[in-house]
């Protein structure tokens, strides 16, 4: 068996935080992960669920509190191991007095490459982000969205095997967006690795592998999106209008959910009792406008498991 992109056990972090550091911060508790080579994968989790301080002990920037991490098997303070890994974090901070050529060049120097070499990769992966008509501007001069797609370049110029990406999309456009998701795809193709940290939940529903929810520090769900998008009860929805409350009070314990827009109802209810809930609906008086059988979505999954956890949304704090 080959050895996994990266693997955790037991992995937990805490901080201590207040001015008499008394009060300790649950990050991270008992995380196990096994992320295999070639694949993508997502993590997705609320704010503070845990996900930047698992991207940050393995990149060595912090150290567990207790447990393990590897990345290709090495330790992730081992420094062959970190020549692997590009990363994009969440909020990147480049020098924003170099050029975004010089910046990118930089970054390939530090790593170890040099000569004709960087040069041709410099150029490659600049033109590939879509920055080779601002490359000799300084990035002092650069929009959000221009930052984020240099920092890009910095994590791609040294053909990682592993490719770290802290929420890629922020401060994109629709076709920034579409070319992140072209280059995970790519990255794939080429046997890539990619942890994949993003609050675009369709984005990480069209193209990570498996999927791994964090909720206050814990591992809440983890497999295949089909795995964790498999619902065995089909579920409808009735757009309906001119209902009355006192109806659908009625009808509450056979619906899963009710959204009111205007004058209009959103309704789902399983497929099991469609006949008898559309029955009631229409002898009401009401006028449905619209019945569709709806998909299972990571959205819904995500919603679910926050619910399901009984934990505050955030870290743990003891």
């Amino acid at each position: 068996m080959s050895t996994p992109a990266i693997r955790t056990e037991q992995l937990s972090k805490s901080y201590l935080v207040g001015n008499l550091k008394r009060r300790r911060v649950l990050a991270l508790q008992g995380l196990d992960l096994t992320v295999e080579p070639g694949q993508v994968y997502g993590l997705l989790g609320p704010n503070g669920a845990g996900k930047s301080t698992t991207i940050k002990i393995l990149l060595n920037i912090v150290r567990a509190t207790s447990g393990g991490a590897t990345v290709f098997g090495k330790s992730p303070a081992d420094t062959e191991g970190r020549r692997q890994v590009g990363f994009l974090p969440e909020n990147p901070a480049p020098y924003e007095y170099l050029t975004g050529q010089e910046f990118v060049r930089l970054a390939g120097q530090l790593m170890g490459l040099g000569g004709a070499e960087l040069a041709r990769r410099t150029g490659a992966v600049i033109e590939r982000v879509g920055m080779e008509h601002a490359k000799d501007l300084q990035i002092r001069r650069y929009s959000k969205g221009m930052i984020q797609r240099i920092s890009l370049a910095q994590a791609l110029v040294t053909q990682p095997r592993l490719l770290v990406l802290d929420e890629p999309t922020s401060g994109l456009d629709v076709l920034g967006r579409q070319l992140i998701r072209d280059i995970i795809a790519e990255q794939r193709g080429h046997g890539t690795t990619v942890l994949f940290c993003s609050h675009i939940i369709p984005d990480v529903e069209a193209l990570c592998d498996r999927v791994a929810v964090l909720i206050g520090g814990k591992l809440i769900r983890e497999g295949s999106v089909v795995e964790l998008l498999k619902n065995d009860e089909a579920t409808l929805e009735a757009t309906v209008e001119d209902l009355t409350p006192e109806v659908l009070e009625q009808l509450k314990p056979k619906l899963r959910s009710v959204e009111v827009l205007e004058r209009r109802h959103v309704i789902r209810f399983d497929q099991a009792v469609d006949r008898e809930v559309v029955a009631a609906l229409v002898a009401a008086g009401g006028r449905l406008t619209g019945l569709q059988r709806t998909r299972f979505s990571l959205e819904e999954l995500f919603i679910k498991a926050i619910k399901e956890s009984g934990q505050n949304v955030g870290s743990m704090i003891s």
